[in-house]
């Protein structure tokens, strides 16, 4: 097949990319960081996105079997919000249907929601309406929180409990969340750009933890002593917004404390990924969380690679 992929030099993106090209697939990859190093060489071709100006997105498009779509922003910034990637989204879907596009494969979360005031949820269930009714085969995949060499999320874990002298957990920590992989859902969204069956997948690993169960469980697999305490929301925001200042980075947001407390990236169902958090922890723990993973430089740095953990 001839896909298009968004976001092929970032994290999700780069695994399905890896995937695609190894089966065989021709691959381009719509992105803002055209400048970024290319891994794959002249195997995979980098063109901008061009939101401003459809007609282009739809000639880098024409031709194209399938589009998987990993675009999006984790939070709301001066510089970019969650109601402009909603309607670049869209954009792309409409590109992606005058170009005659087969088959769209788009990256979710779960949980999505229209009626909540969380921007991120009401952005997915927006983007979710807009592609089930766009007229084009679909499949939504909604990932939970994902984990990898580059991910966020279980490597800051890992450096706060590593270079911090106690880990706070926002109220009493029993919300859930279900991890998955990143190559798993990769696997999955690669399959599915095959596919024909319009359908939404929740896309979560083999293992549920409690979010204290979560910090516990990384504390352990790296051998660590620090004392992790339960602290008010309120209170544990604005540690998170006082380390911010020290590495210059969104730590965490208030939205991205609600939804955690909410439940939102808990579902019940049977599990995509075949990979288990507590086994590949256990594989990382020489690397995981040496190096703080800061977001806002991968939204500001345009030119060089994402680094592994």
């Amino acid at each position: 097949m001839r896909v298009a992929i968004t976001g092929a030099f970032g994290y999700s993106g780069r695994y399905i990319a890896q995937r695609l090209l190894a089966q065989g697939d021709s691959v381009i990859t719509l992105t803002n960081s055209v400048r970024r190093h290319n891994p794959f060489g002249e195997r995979l071709r980098a063109v901008p996105f061009d939101f401003d100006h459809p007609e282009r997105l739809v000639e880098s498009l024409r031709g194209t079997d399938a589009l998987i779509n990993t675009y999006w922003v984790r939070f709301d910034h001066k510089l970019f919000t969650h109601e402009q990637a909603v309607a670049n989204t869209r954009v792309l879907f409409e590109a992606a249907k005058k170009a005659g596009v087969r088959r769209i494969v788009h990256i979710s979360i779960t949980n999505p929601d229209a009626n909540s005031d969380l921007p991120y949820f009401r952005g997915k269930a927006e983007l979710e309406s807009a592609l089930s009714s766009l007229g084009v085969s679909y499949c939504i995949l909604r990932p939970t929180v994902l984990f990898g060499k580059e991910d966020v999320l279980i490597n800051n874990i890992a450096w706060s409990l590593r270079h911090l002298p106690v880990f706070g957990v926002f109220g009493a920590g029993a919300y859930r969340v279900q991890p998955i992989y990143v190559d798993d859902l990769a696997s999955a969204a690669v399959e599915k750009a095959a596919g024909t069956q319009n359908e939404i997948i929740n896309a979560i690993g083999p293992e549920t933890f409690t979010y204290r169960e979560l910090v516990e469980l990384v504390r352990q697999n790296l051998g660590l002593k620090r004392p992790i305490v339960n602290v008010p929301p309120e209170l544990g925001y604005w540690a998170c917004r006082l380390v911010g200042e020290l590495v210059r980075d969104v730590v965490i947001t208030r939205q991205e404390i609600r939804g955690l407390m909410e439940g939102r990236l808990c579902v019940d169902a049977p599990p995509l990924g075949a990979t288990k958090l507590s086994e590949w922890i256990l594989r990382h723990k020489e690397t995981l969380g040496r190096h703080y993973t800061n977001e806002m430089t991968r939204r500001l740095d345009r030119v060089s690679s994402y680094r592994s953990n």
